[in-house]
């Protein structure tokens, strides 16, 4: 018996410095999550929630005005620290687990925001950046967006972009998509009856 797989989406969005304004040691820090489970080919989870970035908790006017994110928000979210036990609640079912993200931004900024609170990378699980599947896939010279990518399979995102359930409601249904066309493309055609016969010696018999 095949043993229980579970994929995790993930999307996360960040804090943005404002426009040609410096700040001193500024680094992206996540204040939305959005995480989609699936084990098996079944949704067992889907979580989303605002966290309250520790180094600069103050967003700024860029930030609010591209994401739709409001201060309240994100000073009413998770401390980082309970968003950190939240993912680490993922690996308790101790399945084979992948996590999906569409990009290497999210892992990346969890993995430094991680090193700035001194505390552990929550997962133990294998990565795959979808953008980068998409990209080798379709046999793109560039990375694709990911809304433009679901738009290009004729679908439209779920709810809105930039909202980070959203954005990794999307993704799964990107990943599905891939995966029925590399499972279509590796299943072979069925032979037809001129693969079976040769038609030239049959003919000849009747000549």
């Amino acid at each position: 018996m095949k043993a229980a797989r579970q994929h995790l989406f993930i999307d996360f969005e960040f804090t943005m410095p404002e426009r040609n304004v410096r700040v001193k040691d500024f680094f992206a820090e996540i204040i939305e999550v959005g995480i989609v489970a699936v084990v098996d080919d079944h949704i067992t989870e889907q979580f989303s929630s605002f966290v309250t970035p520790l180094k600069f908790p103050r967003l700024t006017e860029r930030c609010k005005s591209f994401l739709h994110i409001t201060q309240q928000q994100v000073d009413t979210g998770l401390s980082f620290f309970e968003f950190i036990r939240k993912l680490e609640e993922f690996n308790k079912n101790k399945l084979d687990t992948t996590i999906v993200t569409w990009g290497n931004m999210d892992m990346k900024v969890l993995r430094q925001n991680c090193l700035a609170a001194g505390v552990v990378f929550p997962f133990h699980a294998a990565e795959l950046d979808l953008s980068m599947e998409y990209k080798r896939f379709f046999g793109d010279q560039n990375q694709t967006g990911l809304w433009k990518a679901v738009q290009e399979y004729g679908k439209e995102g779920t709810g809105r972009h930039h909202r980070a359930l959203d954005d990794a409601l999307t993704t799964y249904n990107i990943f599905k998509l891939v995966e029925k066309d590399k499972r279509y493309l590796e299943k072979p055609k069925p032979t037809t009856i001129g693969d079976r016969i040769d038609f030239s010696k049959f003919l000849n018999e009747f000549a």
